[in-house]
């Protein structure tokens, strides 16, 4: 599934990406490996946390990495980037709605004029076709997981 969704994404060189609900940092790992030029890391639990940072440390990533303790909703909300994020990675727990709140928690202008907002979501508990002025631009099932895309219209 994560070969996949990164065919779908296309190049993440040269991008700032953020990973709400990060768990051991897989999807955020992957984009920097792909040549992402910095990913935050977003979770509140203490074993995903400390799974990123032992992950980031393993294979020299650090560098291009910053890992935020903190419930993933009002971090989104809270965080500045010091470049707008082109890729926002939104895995929450499967049955919660926390995946809509962190989209509309997350300010327009912290994100790039092309981000894609990317959450993996089970397929009995989809997204709304719209989240604020973000829309679905796509949506792939992969077994009982889904992928849904959402960016600003241009």
């Amino acid at each position: 599934m994560r070969e996949a969704l990164f065919n779908i994404l296309g190049s993440v060189e040269g991008d700032h990406v953020l990973d709400l609900f990060a768990g051991s940092g897989g999807l955020g790992i992957e984009a920097l490996s792909r040549g992402a030029a910095h990913v935050t890391f977003v979770d509140g639990g203490k074993a995903a946390l400390t799974a990123v940072r032992e992950n980031l440390r393993e294979l020299g990533l650090g560098g291009r990495a910053t890992v935020v303790a903190g419930d993933a909703v009002a971090q989104a909300a809270r965080l500045v980037p010091t470049t707008p994020w082109r890729i926002v990675f939104i895995d929450p727990p499967y049955a919660s709605e926390l995946a809509s709140r962190a989209v509309l928690a997350l300010p327009l202008a912290h994100l790039s004029p092309e981000a894609v907002i990317v959450i993996e979501h089970d397929r009995r508990n989809a997204p709304p076709d719209a989240l604020g002025s973000l829309l679905r631009t796509d949506q792939r099932r992969y077994g009982d997981t889904m992928i849904s895309f959402f960016e600003v219209p241009r």
